[in-house]
């Protein structure tokens, strides 16, 4: 059945590019037998700095959220065939919706749609809130391991590589920080640490809280990594105090480890510095209305900050240290 005439049984809103998309997400519905000959409607959501989001309401069922994905999605270093496979094993671990289509080829992603709401920076700055988002942590990680592995250190220089060659915007001393960050990653090689199987992507935006549990949306970025850029990233992310990464690394390690705090803190550092790539990719690339190139250099300034400071070097000979319950206290 033609887009065209897949959209008829469906009302998409609004018009524009939105409207084509729209028709994509009513032929991929109708190649599901849940949806095939049902009617409703396909509307935007908001949010979505890759791709665009909408939101599908039949006239029979719950609802369900359609995702189309960005066309130059390879320089962002997102592989769709590993994201397919590690939503749905979010999935079995009971972390992330279910996914009821999947198709790389069409662009098209379609999962079960959470009743509930998404979290912003200011609910992660609560140690009850923690707690649950480190119970979370830990079952996706104890969960069948992704397609693929994520590792930052290699992700930044691809990135890094791509906006050399296609002459992308690179922030002022960008590239004085690279021998720190070999120093970062040689402290990290020392104490050996076994990958799981992370969402590496947990900005408040994709944390969402049904009232019972919570839930990991988006994988694009998932991937076997290691706990610590989990447990630093989220904390960067949501621009929380050094004391709440404290409390996040003792309630998903059971202790308060100074060696696993520096590790995310280190970490955390790397993925700031990363993704300010990310965002003079997308500041050149993408279609999305949004100020990508602000947005990197909030990362950028603060992880400057962390590069020039005082901590740095303590940090690193930190993370060399044994892992051992900082006061032989423990948490759980």
């Amino acid at each position: 059945m033609s887009a065209q005439r897949a959209c008829a049984a469906w009302t998409v809103s609004p018009a524009g590019r939105a409207g084509v998309d729209g028709q994509a997400v009513a032929a991929a519905l109708d190649r599901l037998p849940q949806f095939r000959g049902q009617s409703g409607a396909i509307e935007p959501l908001p949010g979505g700095l890759t791709n665009r989001i909408f939101k599908v309401t039949p006239t029979s069922g719950p609802p369900v959220v359609a995702r189309i994905a960005a066309d130059k999605s390879a320089l962002l270093a997102i592989d769709r065939h590993a994201e397919c496979h590690n939503a749905e094993a979010a999935a079995r671990a009971g972390v992330g919706p279910s996914v009821l289509y999947c198709k790389p080829a069409e662009g098209v992603t379609i999962v079960e749609w959470i009743a509930g709401r998404t979290f912003v920076p200011t609910d992660l700055d609560d140690s009850t809130q923690l707690a649950r988002i480190a119970a979370t942590c830990r079952r996706l990680h104890q969960g069948p391991r992704f397609a693929n592995d994520f590792d930052m250190f290699v992700i930044q220089r691809e990135y890094l590589a791509a906006v050399l060659e296609h002459g992308y915007r690179l922030p002022t001393r960008y590239l004085d920080f690279m021998p720190q960050t070999e120093l970062i990653r040689a402290a990290l090689a020392a104490q050996r640490v076994e990958t799981v199987p992370c969402h590496n992507d947990l900005l408040a935006g994709n944390i969402m809280d049904d009232g019972d549990r919570i839930w990991f949306i988006d994988y694009e970025y998932a991937g076997n990594n290691d706990p610590c850029f989990e447990l630093g990233n989220i904390w960067s992310e949501s621009t929380l105090p050094p004391e709440r990464l404290d409390e996040l690394v003792s309630a998903y390690y059971g202790h308060l480890s100074t060696a696993k705090v520096a590790r995310a803190r280190l970490l955390a550092l790397m993925s700031k510095y990363g993704w300010t790539l990310w965002a003079s990719i997308q500041d050149a690339v993408s279609e999305v209305d949004f100020d990508f190139w602000a947005w990197g250099m909030e990362k950028y300034e603060r992880a400057v900050a962390e590069f020039d400071g005082p901590e740095l070097s303590r940090l690193i000979a930190d993370a060399q240290r044994p892992d051992e319950p900082r006061g032989g206290e423990r948490s759980d």
